[in-house]
Formats: structure tokens, sequence, C-alpha cells
């Protein structure tokens, strides 16, 4: 065992509290199922008055008693008639455990003066040593009551039960009775969240606008002093897992005042008003609690515009959930102190009165990170894995490109679990590589049977597009190229290293266009027939080719003109253009698929022979990384640097910067002291 383990105290979990409502519930079960039991014990044979009088008459009669508030007589026989066969069989058949000390019969009777009589006249037709008379009494009924209507009770008592647990602050999902109560869970100093900004990386830019935010909660006189109102809110936007909520967390980490968040779906329920009455009540908890903070994620699921897909004269509850925010974030009586984050990856169908100033005052853009942000979110994320001297985080942010930081997570993840399955002592480059091929291309199918004339097609395909992309100028450097099966029905795939850029000039797209193509080319060029391994290639190129002609205006017959719907409401059901201008937006993408594709065979043409040892080889190997494909063909005739490279440069130019400043300021430091030195000998 380590000393880590040793170290590590067994701390025993605390004793469970018992739950004294399912024991009240089962007790009270016991009790009700006792009584009825001890009831039918107790029971009577029924017989009639004739019967009772050949009793009387036999002298079997121990006991008469008249029961004269429920008109019936109970009789007990005597022990030495108990002892015939005929009376044993009867008493067992109505109760086998029935009591020998009675009563054990029972006559309904419509009258007690009447039985009396008729009892009495009876009695003397018997010897006068022989009579036992009667007694009477009131019969206190709650036995019988109970045996009654206990099922009754027992339901009338569960159902209490449940609306109890369900109107309680730890009622399950609808809390009947307390259906507007907020669900938003509160984070103060008692359960206080662990992550800090330390924990955000490659956030740069969205951790300043949030880190002001908590320092007015912090230090609001600082802000104040000069006439600055502490926001509204901010309005955290960006796709899905770039650590909009991470950063939530990092605020309720920081900010060191209460901290409530909830979905945007909390607020939805099947009731009318309730979203409405969540909302009040939020806000009502939160002004008790002010200064403090409220985090909404999705709040598209509330905060969607209004009068959109709704019927004529229908009362639309998400609308009115939404007004109720509108009111309580901006309306009279705001000034409380609450500031408000929400998050959401689709901005564009927030209504416009929630996105003003005023509400949400701040709109923080989160976008994937660049490759300098990768760098720095991989240096977190590994910080807690064991990781081999091989591994370099500029390595790994080069080769994920386009990664958000949730699958940066991922691969670390990935590649911890690939090492732990081989049996590693550390995750090495090897591992991460292989965690990223899982990412991007999916699970490894090591048992599919692929056929040689299918794997042959599937090379030359791959080969096709390795050869596009290294001979065409624009299009992004490759990678890596596999003919291994991966995901679904991926039967190879290759890997490119995109370039950080935002604007695309329509020589670049056409390039991109043509290295799509190329596993379709070579197909043609080396089998003369296509198959259908091209189809995401095709999709790929097809809109590529749509929006060069009819968003960014790049077509000379088309025009500079843009169909593009930024809110994605104006063309839902009309398109912005005529009949004509779709037929010839049509012509202009087939003609410029026809014209990249031509070129792309005239390339793969010319360079056939390259095609062949690629292709050769991955056959071979059926994986190739850029040193090999150098290898083989040589370099790119290209004199550009790569992402990676143009990275490593400028880290490396700075890393000198900073050391010749340093440098600089001993030197200066050692001829200060130097002429100070002078000046005392001087002296």
């Amino acid at each position: 065992m380590s000393d880590k383990n040793k170290s590590k105290k067994f701390v025993p979990k605390p004793p469970q509290k018992p739950n004294f409502q399912l024991w009240l519930i089962i007790t009270a079960v016991i009790v009700l199922i006792g009584v009825t039991w001890f009831n039918q014990n107790s029971a009577t044979v029924e017989i009639t008055m004739k019967r009772f009088e050949d009793m009387v008459l036999s002298s079997d009669v121990k006991k008469v008693t008249v029961i004269y508030n429920q008109n019936y007589v109970e009789v007990t026989l005597k022990e030495e008639a108990l002892e015939n066969q005929r009376y044993r069989d009867e008493l067992e058949a109505q109760n086998r455990f029935y009591n020998p000390t009675g009563p054990h019969y029972r006559i309904n009777i419509a009258s007690v003066d009447n039985f009396i009589e008729s009892y009495t006249r009876l009695e003397e037709q018997i010897p006068e040593e022989e009579r036992i008379g009667y007694s009477a009494k009131e019969e206190e009924s709650w036995g019988n009551w109970i045996s009654s209507f206990g099922f009754l009770i027992l339901i009338f008592f569960l159902f209490w039960m449940m609306m109890r647990r369900m109107s309680g602050p730890s009622g399950p999902g609808g809390q009947i009775f307390n259906v507007g109560k907020s669900k938003a869970q509160l984070f103060d100093a008692e359960n206080k969240v662990k992550i800090t900004f330390d924990n955000v990386a490659g956030l740069d830019e969205a951790k300043e606008e949030v880190e002001e935010i908590v320092e007015f909660l912090k230090t609001p006189s600082k802000f104040t002093k000069l006439g600055g109102k502490i926001p509204k809110g901010a309005l955290l936007i960006g796709p899905p897992g770039t650590g909009k909520t991470l950063l939530a967390k990092a605020v309720a980490g920081e900010a060191g005042v209460p901290f409530f968040t909830l979905s945007g779906s909390d607020f939805v329920e099947m009731f009318v008003g309730v979203g409405a009455a969540r909302v009040r009540d939020l806000f009502k908890q939160a002004k008790e609690k002010a200064p403090c903070i409220i985090f909404i994620d999705e709040i598209d699921a509330i905060g969607r515009s209004r009068g959109k897909g709704q019927m004529p004269g229908s009362n639309d509850e998400r609308e009115n959930t939404l007004n109720s925010l509108l009111v309580e974030m901006d309306g009279f009586g705001t000034d409380s102190g609450v500031i408000v984050l929400a998050a959401t990856n689709r901005p564009d169908v927030l209504d416009s009165a929630l996105l003003r100033a005023g509400r949400f005052d701040r709109q923080i853009s989160i976008d994937k990170p660049d490759i300098v942000g990768r760098e720095a979110i991989f240096k977190v994320h590994l910080e807690p894995i064991k990781t081999a001297d091989d591994v370099e985080p500029k390595k790994l942010a080069a080769q994920t490109p386009g990664f958000a930081g949730a699958e940066i997570a991922n691969v670390c993840n990935e590649a911890a679990l690939i090492a732990a399955r081989r049996n590693k002592e550390a995750v090495d480059m090897q591992d991460f590589q292989d965690a990223v091929d899982r990412v991007i291309g999916g699970l490894e199918k090591k048992n599919k049977i692929i056929s040689p004339e299918e794997k042959q097609i599937v090379a030359y395909h791959e080969a096709g597009h390795a050869v596009a992309g290294w001979f065409l100028e624009h299009a992004d450097p490759l990678v890596k190229v596999s003919i291994v099966p991966r995901g679904i029905a991926a039967l190879g795939y290759a890997q490119y290293l995109p370039k950080e850029q935002f604007l695309y000039q329509t020589e670049q797209l056409i390039d991109e266009m043509c290295m799509a193509l190329g596993g379709r080319a070579a197909e043609e060029i080396v089998f003369g027939k296509i198959s259908t391994g091209a189809l995401s290639d095709l999709e790929r190129i097809t809109k590529m080719a749509y929006s060069i002609v009819s968003i960014y205006g790049m077509n000379e017959k088309i025009g500079n003109v843009s169909f593009y719907d930024s809110k994605g409401s104006e063309y839902k059901f009309d398109k912005p253009y005529s009949e004509s201008t779709a037929q010839t937006i049509d012509e202009e993408v087939r003609k410029l698929i026809e014209f990249a594709y031509s070129k792309t065979i005239a390339l793969l043409k010319e360079r056939k022979k390259e095609l062949e040892k690629i292709a050769t080889e991955l056959l071979e190997k059926e994986i190739l990384f850029q040193s090999d494909l150098e290898n083989l063909i040589g370099k790119r005739p290209f004199d550009k640097e790569t992402t990676y490279e143009k990275f490593t440069r400028l880290v490396d130019e700075k890393k000198v910067d900073s050391e010749n400043a340093v440098a600089n300021k001993e030197e200066q430091n050692n001829s200060d002291e130097t002429k100070e030195s002078v000046i005392e000998n001087k002296d």
C-alpha cells in the first residue's frame, strides 16, 4: 500500500436518520390489520330465534347478553356443550381460532322488549334451577367501526402523507401545493462552489468582463464613487462546450455572495401561470439575500422571441414567463443589487426586449479557443494527469483545431483511459494522438471485415485526398491519413491542420473543394468508376458551393447579393428570390463543382505516381503521418509556415525577448552598482 493511501484515514459515514414517516405508515397498517384480525377472531355465528329456543330448551346456553343499543343478542354456550361436534364444526367453519369463552352466537332482534318478553315465556318451560336469565349492556363499537371502515381510513391516511411530502421543500418534482416555488439551487457560505478563475483557461477576455462584476460585488464603492452603477445582467453567448457554465461556476466561487443557479427549463410547467410565479419567487428570494447573483443556464428555453408560432387567441405560458422575467429585471423597483447571469448557445432566437441594455447590459461572446487558448486549456486538464516527458501542450493544441474546452477535456480523459488500458505508468504522446483519433473519427473497428477490393478503393480514395491537399497551395496541410475503419460507417479518414483564420478568399474555398473531391477523382482515374464512399465529401462541397454562390456573393452571375438570414426567421416559408434566380443559383453551383472536379482530375493525373506511392504505402501500413508523406513524395512545394510552426516560432521569439529583457535588466543593475561603488571610493 502506498504512503498516500496510508495517510488517508477511514471516515465512517454518519448514521442515517430514521424515516419517521415511513415507520408511522407501517405502524398504522399493522394496527389496522391487528384490529381487523381481532374482530374477525371474535366474530359470532348468526342464528335464528327458533335455533336459540332449541339451545335454551336443551340447556346448552351458559349466558345471554342483550345489546340494547345495537338490537342484537349474544349467546355463550356451556363448556360441555362445546364438546358437541355439531357446535364445534359450526364455530370452526366461521372462525378456525374462535374464542372458547364466547360469545359464540348472535341473534338479530327487531325490539329488545319483544325479545325479553319471548325469552321470559321460554324460560317458564324449563325447571327453575336451570334458568340463567339475561344481562343487558351497551356496546362500544369502535373495533367494528375500524374493521368496517379501516380500508378507507388507510387510503385517506396514505393520501394525506403523500400530499404532505409533495408540498414539502424536499418533495419530488411537481410540489403540488408549492408549484409556484422557485427550483433554484442556492450556493452560499455553507455550501460554497470550489471552482475559481484559476480553473478557467482560454477565456481571458470573458474572464475580464465577469471579474469586474465580481469586483463590483466585493468593493462597490470603487465604482459608485465615480457615479457608476452595477450592471443588471451579463449574457454568455457561445457554441456548446466552450465553457459558459464553467465561467458561471467560477463567478460563484469567486464572488463570495449568495449564488442562485437553475436552468431555463425549470420555469416550464404544464400548469398555467407557474413559470411566471416561479420567476417572481426566485427574485423575491434573491432580493432578500442581496447583493447576490442569479445564473440561468440555457435561457433560450424561456427567452424566445414572442409572437412566433403562436395560434391567434391562444395563451402561451412561455411568453407569460418571459414577460415576468423582463419586468423583474428592469421594471419599477428593480434596483435591488441582484445581478443576472445567463448562458445560451442560440442568441438568434432570443427576444429583443431581453437583449436590450438595462436587462443584459453585457453580452459576452465565448468562441472556440484559438491555438493559444487551447494550449492553456490543455495545461489545466493535464495537471491532474500523470504524463510522460514527450507530452507537449503546444503540439496537442496544434493537433486539435476547432476543439472546444469540453472536447479538450474529453481528449485528456480518453488518453488517460487508453494508457491505463495499455498498463502504462504514464500517459504519453501516442495515447493522446489515439485519443484525438477516437474523438474525431470514432471508435476503431478492429474486427470489421473488409474485402481486399474495398480496402484498395479506400486506400486510393484517401490517397487522392492526401495528394490533392499536398499539392494545392491554399489547402490545409495533411497531418494524418488512415484506412483503419472508425465510427459507424467511416472506412478511412484524413486529418488536416486548418489555419487559424476567419476570412477566406475564393481561391481558398475552391482549393478546399478540390481537396474534398480528391477521393472521388482518384477512384475515377484508377478504377474508371466511382463508389458511394464520397458521400460526406459531396455533402460538404455542395454546402460550400451554395455558400459561395448565394451567401458570400462570390459569383459573378448572381452578383454581390446574399440570401442569408442571420436570425433565421424572415425566410422561413418563402425564398427571398424568384424561381428563375433559384434555377440560376443551381446552375452556377453545378458549374462551380464541375470546375473544381475537373481541376482535381487534372492535378491527380499529373501526380499519378505520387498517388500510387501513397496508396501502396497505405495498404501496407494502414496509417501514414506527415513525415511519411515527406519521405514518399517530398515536401510541399509552398514556402508557408504551418499553424504549429508559426505558433512555436512566435513563442520562441517571445521567450528570447523576455530572456533578453531580463539579461538587460541585470546588466543595468550591475552597471548601477558599479557606479555607486565608484562614487563611494571617491568620497
